[in-house]
């Protein structure tokens, strides 16, 4: 009853948790496919051929192998911390994995080969082949892009493991199918992260696969988001096989020529049937070096019709030079440079990565390098380095190392030279970072001084000295109320100072 005399029912409802989806939920394209398997949207044997047949293709594809992956791989702690024996040995551990995952080459040459075929075709397959307790311990690289197909993502998802600074997530996700055909072999493969067992003969899945029958994984590298990639020139295919076709013309003209080099001209006759047999060869045979110093003898016939009674008309034989209307130069030059420019840009790489150097000063240069290094080569070595560190290595649980792509020494000296001069005159400069700065710029690796003064800034240091040489003159000249001040001075710095 309340106050007011009324009944008051409370009924306590008593309900289940709420529980949502543990995996996306949103569709993606390749939910289009009505097959199984997923068909590339482009011949990937066209985009090859285009590649190979390109004047500046290769160039831009090679200079993204050589200063992506180039310079190799290392190990380097995360974080800037005091080593120790379990330090020392989980960097020597990841080292030594880095380092053995293939016998055949220098690791990075397998990364290398990755962003050239990702750059050509704009997907690239990594075979992950594990050891018997389930690491990865070997790589290798699938260079033929075009006999791999994949599957639509299909069936439940499954738990899979992701490491992240020592502790274990587990998620659920769905994983696709590989395959290869060659010659009317079929293999399959895995995934990258499906722990499940695979046959690889047939592609399913089930626990008595024997262990020589089991699927590898596959781990892709692609470029854009459909299901094969997109290479990043697709929007310039028309630009690169515009110069093929402006090139084939021009090296045409070599061989055949474009237009009838010379006329024979008659006024008044006909040629001798033996005159045009000779002309006929002449023609057909001035290709190459039969047709240097040559002469041809043409006769000619009046034309009776052509006599007016006892007067003949003479014959009248002229040799009209063409020459002037030959091709002297290549055809289309603005527009292969144009196109040139188109495919460049799309890689964003300036002239001076692609062997095109006329136009550059060493200010110009060192400026085209760095702008190309923050925007394009850093960004691309930190995302193939997340793949390695954050995929294929992760299920190692490293806390305190990881892997990263090495990168070129782009500093300008010019600079470096008014940066530690600022640094001096400010008085921020110690003599172990002045050592270290001078060695790093000769290639060398530098110890730093033994003793506290090696962290004390020069300029700190000369003060202190100055004092002290000022301090002693006045004492030598009986200055007692100057070298007190001094000393009080003195003490205050080196209180400042936390020397």
């Amino acid at each position: 009853m309340d106050e007011k005399g009324r009944k008051v029912r409370a009924e306590i409802i008593k309900c289940n948790t709420i529980a949502k989806s543990d995996k996306p939920l949103n569709m993606k394209n390749e939910e289009q496919e009505f097959s199984e398997w997923i068909a590339p949207s482009l011949s990937f044997e066209g985009l090859k051929n285009m590649v190979e047949h390109s004047s500046i293709l290769p160039q831009c594809i090679s200079a993204y192998k050589s200063n992506i992956a180039g310079f190799g791989l290392e190990v380097r702690y995360k974080d800037d911390v005091t080593d120790t024996k379990e330090l020392e040995s989980e960097f020597e551990r990841l080292s030594d994995i880095v380092e053995l995952l293939t016998f055949e080459y220098d690791t990075k040459e397998i990364f290398e080969k990755i962003i050239e075929n990702r750059e050509t075709y704009g997907i690239a397959y990594l075979e992950v082949i594990r050891n018997g307790a389930g690491e990865v311990v070997e790589i290798e690289m699938i260079e033929n892009v075009p006999s791999i197909e994949k599957s639509r993502r299909l069936g439940e998802a499954v738990d899979y493991d992701y490491y992240y600074k020592g502790m274990k997530i587990t998620r659920k996700k769905q994983f696709r199918k590989y395959r290869q055909n060659v010659n009317g072999k079929t293999v399959y493969f895995k995934e990258f992260g499906d722990r499940r067992i695979m046959d690889s003969t047939t592609g399913e899945y089930h626990e008595s696969v024997p262990f020589e029958k089991q699927a590898n994984e596959i781990l892709e590298f692609k470029l854009g988001s459909g299901a094969y990639g997109q290479v990043r020139w697709i929007g310039q295919s028309l630009s690169v096989e515009g110069s093929r076709k402006a090139e084939n013309l021009n090296n045409n003209y070599f061989d055949n020529g474009r237009h009838t080099p010379l006329a024979v001209l008659i006024k008044g006759g006909t040629l001798t049937e033996e005159s045009f047999n000779k002309l006929q060869d002449y023609m057909n045979d001035i290709k190459g070096e039969k047709g240097q110093h040559a002469f041809l003898l043409l006769e000619a016939e009046s034309d009776s019709s052509l006599d007016y009674g006892d007067e003949k008309k003479s014959v009248d034989i002229e040799i009209k030079d063409l020459a002037g209307m030959l091709q002297h130069d290549e055809l289309f030059q603005d527009y292969l440079e144009n196109n040139r420019k188109k495919v460049q840009s799309a890689f964003r790489l300036p002239d001076l990565y692609v062997g095109y150097t006329t136009d550059f000063n060493r200010a110009t240069a060192q400026t085209a390098m760095e702008v190309t290094e923050k925007q394009v080569f850093q960004p691309e070595r930190k995302s193939m380095a997340w793949i390695i560190n954050n995929k294929l290595l992760n299920e190692y649980g490293f806390e305190h190392v990881e892997v990263y792509f090495k990168d070129p020494d782009i500093t300008n000296p010019d600079d470096l030279y008014h940066i530690l001069n600022v640094c001096s005159n400010a008085g921020g400069l110690t003599p172990n970072k002045a050592k270290e700065v001078a060695y790093n710029a000769l290639g060398e690796v530098s110890d730093d001084y033994e003793g506290e003064w090696g962290n004390v800034p020069i300029a700190y240091s000369k003060t202190i000295n100055g004092l002290d040489t000022q301090i002693a003159k006045a004492a030598d000249n009986h200055d007692d109320e100057i070298v007190a001040i001094m000393k009080s001075v003195r003490a205050l710095l080196i209180e400042r100072g936390g020397a």
